[in-house]
């Protein structure tokens, strides 16, 4: 390979790893908010659970729950980032076609 193919791929490497480390920070700041959103939720469960069974079916006992399933969704979702930062292979394979 010559040098000029091996800069390239040098630089898309580099870029890659700041990738990375960016999608790394995204990964901690999205478990932090999910942790919180854990916290919200289980606290909003425990308020409808300990309504009376028919404040649990009136007006408030709906939106309570309601937002118990909304942040559940928001939770899961959160979980998905996970499979983001899942750059070593790429990494690895620029490393080998870099230095063969």
């Amino acid at each position: 390979m010559n040098d000029k193919r091996r800069k390239v791929i040098n630089k898309q490497w580099h870029r890659l790893e700041a990738l990375k480390a960016k999608i790394e920070e995204l990964k901690t700041e999205a478990e932090s908010i999910k942790d919180e959103l854990e916290t919200v939720r289980d606290e909003e469960q425990e308020a409808f659970d300990n309504m009376p069974e028919g404040l649990q079916q009136g007006e408030r006992g709906q939106t309570i729950e309601q937002a118990v399933a909304n942040l559940e969704t928001a939770i899961e979702a959160l979980e998905e980032i996970d499979s983001l930062s899942d750059l070593d292979e790429a990494l690895e394979a620029l490393d080998n076609a870099e230095h063969g």
